[in-house]
């Protein structure tokens, strides 16, 4: 599977934490940025892993920031994108298996490394479970269509 990860500064320490986890776990991991923890702007880093998912060189995004607040709200303005903000293991379970959301945003200001790092795992191990919440999927799809 092949991950796209970006970060501002204040997600830096987090997303490079992050890659290097998923790195030796065998995921293809494309890095598009911050590149250090230099004041920058979160919507350019999102906007570019929310390109990525929707385009399809990515399967998959992970996006961190202080909160992982803005992450979430800039990727969501992309169609095709369900970002995700996971404080914990459980919302990272249901926003799979509900949601089938492709992108997981996360805030390195409030999370430490080894909450982070087990919701990027329960993340990438759930699968979508269809059923009922296709149709609610869909229904989010329509809406997009719609209103972007």
């Amino acid at each position: 599977m092949t991950i796209a990860i970006g970060s501002d500064h204040a997600g830096y320490t987090l997303k490079e934490r992050i890659k290097e986890f998923l790195l030796d776990k065998g995921y293809e991991v494309i890095d598009l940025g911050a590149s250090s923890e230099e004041s920058t702007h979160y919507p350019l880093f999102a906007r570019e892993v929310a390109l990525a998912v929707q385009e399809a060189r990515a399967e998959r995004g992970i996006l961190v920031c202080g909160t992982g607040i803005g992450m979430s709200i800039t990727a969501n303005k992309f169609r095709g994108v369900r970002a995700a903000l996971c404080l914990n293991e459980y919302m990272a379970r249901m926003s799979r298996l509900h949601n089938d959301a492709n992108v997981l945003c996360l805030g390195g200001r409030v999370l430490g490394e080894d909450l982070a790092l087990s919701i990027v795992e329960v993340w990438l191990e759930t699968p979508f479970e269809g059923g009922r919440h296709s149709r609610r999927v869909d229904l989010i799809l329509e809406i997009e269509k719609e209103n972007l």
